[in-house]
């Protein structure tokens, strides 16, 4: 890596700054010394445990500033950093019991599961549940037992919430998950049959199968990627919502500690259109969370791109953009699709373009045409297009 490249990390405000100080710090003493160091007059605490929530980094926080000196962090501070790291153990114990149940649902009806995040990705990076933040469960499976996966979750009291529009084969790649909520339980539940929507290039399920691993954290087997391949999806999930949370740069940072295969990762990434985005990751982990980056994958944060796309990644922790709260400001949104874009790979980005040939169920709501002659929202899916942009009515 050039070390005369560094991020302009100036505009952070304070309370961020001293959140990135304690999450990357390794010893307590070191902690304490630094924290003395700082200067925390006029410092915003209600900032502070706001930024903690929004980034999802509290459990970690609490258990590296709980024994400090009242006089440095405000005891009511980590007061409430204990209450919300109670609270998310409690949570992930939850999502624990619930995982163990849906294996063993989809064990028994012969549907191959891995689990993409939740508890196991706690216990794999972090070694211990109470220190990760999840609210649902994400489960990857195939895309030909989605039909009884359904079947089978509605049977177990699960309803459907968030779905594609089915109408046209486009929800098979233009889409990657659909959403299940089970009202009793309070559980939210991610059925994916792709790690990422499309349209782009990513390994197929047995390819991922083939190289799953196991995890203890629960009585039922329960399967999650390899590392390559953990690394593959945690870098094209955390690139798509612009590192808005640092959580998903903390995963990250964790994982690149683990025993990565670099060269066996590089060719993946490649393979898949994403070696500058896992750049990008190993950029913005190195700058922010001082992560050391490997001898083996230290030659991708070299590339002038990893580093802009880094640096545009900024944007999002400077305003604690939040994209999951609907809806997303004007200019927040013009930014991210700017962004999206400037992520994909030049295959990608012809793909995209291609894409909006493909006719889009609101096609479907301007001109209704019977099932057999579907055909036709090809060759007018120019016309439905202008149609839509003039906000005309639909035709019958």
């Amino acid at each position: 890596m050039n070390k005369e490249l560094h991020l302009d990390l100036s505009l952070f405000p304070k309370e961020l700054n001293l959140i990135l100080l304690i999450v990357r710090s390794r010893k307590e003493q070191d902690l304490v010394h630094a924290l003395h160091k700082e200067e925390l007059e006029d410092f915003d605490w209600g900032l502070f445990l706001e930024l903690a929530r929004h980034h999802r980094l509290f459990p970690l926080l609490y258990t590296k500033i709980r024994k400090v000196d009242p006089s440095v962090i405000p005891a009511y501070v980590i007061d409430y950093l204990r209450k919300d790291y109670q609270a998310n153990t409690f949570k992930m114990l939850t999502l624990c019991s619930e995982m163990d149940q849906i294996f063993r649902l989809f064990s028994q009806a012969s549907i191959r599961c891995l689990s993409l995040k939740g508890p196991v990705l706690a216990a794999d990076l972090y070694g211990d549940l109470s220190l990760r933040t999840s609210g649902d469960l994400d489960l990857l499976i195939p895309l030909a037992d989605l039909d009884q996966a359904e079947e089978l979750l509605v049977e177990a009291g699960y309803e459907k919430m968030e779905a594609p529009d089915m109408t046209l084969n486009d929800w098979k790649w233009r889409h990657h998950h659909v959403t299940f909520y089970h009202a009793a339980k309070k559980m939210t539940l991610e059925i994916h049959w792709r790690l990422s929507p499309g349209p782009g290039k990513e390994p197929d399920f047995d390819f991922l199968w083939a190289r799953r691993r196991c995890s203890s954290v629960t009585q039922e087997p329960v399967y999650y990627l390899g590392r390559e391949d953990l690394f593959l999806f945690l870098t094209a999930h955390g690139a798509r919502h612009g590192w808005s949370r640092l959580r998903w740069l903390m995963d990250i940072s964790l994982l690149v500690h683990q025993e990565l295969d670099s060269k066996a990762l590089i060719y993946l990434l490649k393979q898949n259109g994403q070696l500058h985005t896992g750049a990008q990751a190993l950029v913005l982990a190195s700058e922010l969370l001082r992560t050391p980056i490997p001898d083996g994958l230290r030659k991708t944060t070299s590339h002038k791109r990893a580093w802009q796309l880094a640096e545009e990644a900024l944007f999002y922790l400077r305003r604690m953009v939040n994209l999951h709260n609907k809806p997303v400001p004007e200019d927040v949104s013009k930014y991210h699709k700017g962004h999206l874009f400037s992520l994909m790979s030049g295959q990608q980005k012809i793909l995209f373009v291609l894409s909006f040939l493909y006719p889009y169920p609101e096609d479907i709501a301007i001109v209704k045409l019977p099932k057999s002659l579907h055909f036709l929202y090809f060759p007018l899916r120019p016309v439905l297009w202008m149609w839509r942009k003039t906000k005309k009515p639909a035709i019958s």
